[in-house]
């Protein structure tokens, strides 16, 4: 017969073990701290931590899910490279709205995250090197593409380090016990785009105002006993403020894609994307052209958008997504043939793809 106590009691040993082992990991980490300090590395390097979190999911972990063992060490490389430097992760804030949610998702929780007001605030911050990094939304799914934030890339010398995809779930925040006692909706107006149909089921013919962030829109509902506000759970966790209804969201996949911007440049993966921005000479076919220089190179393009250059009315500088690293031989080729028949080229950086079902972030290494 199972005697449950002495399971439970080996459970404990367990449990003893891994926090032994824990502690021995971060004291390792500590080393490779002082080491980079040394002799002056960077203390953060992407490749290496994408090589940790392959290395891991290869193994055979069953019974163990693999997918809560990827969140297991997004925490334990967050913790452990809070012991080598304090860093400081910028986001587009205020507190709790999605890219912040991104933004630990990547990173893990041990980091200090610096909130920023607008999206070139976060820029500013790398810049100024008040933090290593910067996580700035690039795309919704059904919204479409962030034209500031591909009008500041134009601007900067960072680079593009990193992608974020964030599966996007629309809670309603509210202090009311039932959806016939609310009298006023507050939300972001994307969030309002993204839940016009719960809306309009729902909630018709009910005011809605309209904030500069979703974490404004929790704030005036918590002054509002008969307001809701749309927002994602973990405002409902920071604010202590209940959820009405979860997924709200008219398209269950939407999703936005984030970008890392800092200055230290990933090493070259497994999988790897390349971001660049060009302008082409003003005639007949020449985007066309390009792209199908860029197809005998053998190279996927993943994604192609185009922005006025504001230099000159017409003008138009665009962003290609290209997979491979920009060390790679096909590559490389590429961005030279590029260089001789574009007026400007610009390469935005190479970077890990992420795992669409989950990205895993920050390490230490």
């Amino acid at each position: 017969m199972i005697d449950i106590k002495k399971l439970r009691e080996g459970i404990d040993r367990v449990d003893g073990e891994i926090i032994a082992l824990l502690k021995k990991r971060a004291d390792l980490a500590k080393q490779v701290g002082a080491y980079k300090i040394a002799h002056s590395l960077p203390f953060h390097v992407v490749a290496r931590e994408r090589e940790i979190i392959d290395r891991i999911l290869e193994q055979d972990t069953a019974p163990f899910p693999k997918e809560a063992l990827r969140h297991i060490y997004r925490e334990i490389l967050s913790a452990c490279l809070s012991l080598e430097e304090p860093v400081s992760i910028s986001y587009l804030g205020p507190p709790a709205t999605y890219t912040h949610q991104a933004a630990i998702k990547h990173f893990g929780n041990s980091l200090r995250f610096l909130p920023a007001p607008t999206i070139r605030e976060v820029f500013r911050f790398v810049e100024s090197k008040d933090a290593l990094y910067g996580v700035v939304p690039i795309e919704n799914s059904t919204e479409g593409m962030v034209n500031y934030t591909l009008d500041t890339l134009v601007e900067t010398d960072l680079k593009v380090v990193g992608e974020i995809v964030l599966p996007i779930h629309h809670c309603l925040l509210t202090k009311s016990s039932s959806l016939s006692n609310i009298k006023t909706v507050f939300a972001h107006p994307q969030s309002q785009a993204q839940c016009r149909s719960f809306l309009s089921t729902h909630l018709p013919n009910i005011p809605l105002v309209e904030t500069s962030s979703n974490t404004r829109a929790v704030e005036l509902c918590l002054e509002d006993e008969s307001g809701a506000a749309i927002a994602g759970e973990m405002a409902s966790d920071i604010y202590n403020i209940p959820i009405l209804r979860r997924h709200i969201e008219d398209y269950p996949d939407n999703q936005t894609r984030f970008l890392v911007i800092g200055t230290i440049e990933p090493g070259k993966t497994r999988k790897d994307q390349t971001s660049i921005m060009i302008s082409i000479i003003d005639r007949v076919g020449a985007l066309s052209s390009i792209l199908d220089m860029i197809a005998k190179q053998g190279i996927n393009v993943t994604r192609l958008e185009s922005r006025p250059s504001r230099k000159k009315a017409w003008d138009y500088i665009f962003f290609i997504d290209i997979e491979g690293h920009q060390e790679d031989q096909s590559i490389r080729e590429l961005l030279k043939k590029l260089q001789n028949l574009c007026p400007y080229v610009k390469i935005l950086g190479s970077y890990p793809v992420p795992d669409r079902k989950n990205t895993v972030g920050a390490s230490h290494t």
